[in-house]
């Protein structure tokens, strides 16, 4: 069997045209080199130097291998560069996990952005109401809300709230709720999603002006939070289908900011309860906490994070 020194001893007595030569190159003494030259003839089974007092020259076999050798240290020495090439060329397959509304809406067109600038990478988008639920083979997975299990390293991808809305209309016929708790005397309209308990709505007074307040802000001066019940009127586990229950002026609905702030913006849908928070629902990109996560992974996670910024599309 040739190993790896067998073929660095024949580059370098190639390279220098002796025993002495090479020896000195491989910082070994010259009858060592003589004793593992032996040994390799007899284990090819092949002569592969032929010596005389004056000169030394490699058979045609011995010609053969020095070739391979060349080839074969070549291309070891060239590896980590091309490693590092390989690198920067993302390459391979990539699984997305989102919610559907979110999915289609913000996270579809960047994988297109994404997926241009790298095209050897392979991007799934699976859409879910649920996405926990599709997460065991995932490279990432578009959260919305609390994170309960430890397993995910979150990177945070935008600041999201959730507001109380309903359509103009309705809030003219019916009324704006002046606290929460008037919230219970009103038709309400629930999403069943991430396997939250989709009925209590939790809340407390804002603080500031509440809405782009950062998490150590809110860390820093908590304030007591309280809950409702709701009976919703209407239910569904699609969040399209409940917001245009609340378009139509069936009631009032608890959704993120991102969904219904361009509604709002429009006139379409009127928030009510203002002076309240209903509970943060951040946008977080997921990653199994586990080692050697790939540079495409990472890389895709950094560029969904530079989507979001500075703000938002729905701020």
């Amino acid at each position: 069997m040739i190993t790896l020194e067998d073929l660095r001893f024949v580059e370098a007595l190639s390279r220098t045209g002796s025993l002495s030569a090479a020896a000195r190159s491989l910082n070994v003494t010259p009858p060592a080199l003589s004793m593992r030259l032996k040994r390799l003839e007899q284990a090819l089974g092949v002569g592969l130097v032929v010596r005389s007092s004056r000169s030394m020259r490699f058979t045609s076999e011995g010609e053969h291998l020095v070739a391979e050798a060349q080839a074969v240290l070549g291309r070891i020495e060239a590896l980590p560069e091309e490693l590092v090439a390989a690198g920067r060329r993302l390459s391979g397959r990539l699984r997305v996990v989102a919610p559907f509304g979110f999915g289609r809406i913000h996270v579809a067109p960047l994988i297109a952005r994404f997926a241009a600038q790298h095209p050897a990478v392979r991007v799934t988008l699976d859409l879910s109401e649920r996405p926990w639920r599709e997460t065991e083979d995932a490279d990432v997975v578009i959260h919305i809300g609390e994170v309960k299990d430890s397993s995910w390293i979150a990177h945070l991808l935008a600041r999201n709230s959730r507001w109380v809305c309903a359509s103009p209309e309705h809030v003219r016929r019916h009324g704006a709720p002046a606290q929460p708790r008037d919230l219970l005397h009103h038709a309400c309209l629930c999403v069943r999603e991430n396997d939250e308990d989709v009925t209590l709505w939790r809340f407390r007074k804002a603080g500031r002006s509440g809405e782009g307040r950062a998490a150590e802000d809110r860390a820093a001066a908590p304030s007591r939070q309280d809950a409702i019940r709701v009976s919703p009127v209407l239910t569904s586990n699609d969040g399209e289908v409940v917001r245009n229950w609340a378009l139509a002026g069936l009631g009032y609905v608890l959704r993120s900011q991102w969904d219904v702030a361009p509604l709002v913006r429009r006139g379409a849908l009127q928030r009510v309860l203002t002076a309240w928070e209903f509970g943060a629902a951040d946008v977080l990109a997921l990653v199994p906490a586990r080692r050697g996560i790939s540079a495409r992974v990472t890389q895709f996670v950094a560029f969904l994070e530079a989507g979001f910024r500075p703000r938002p599309p729905w701020r």
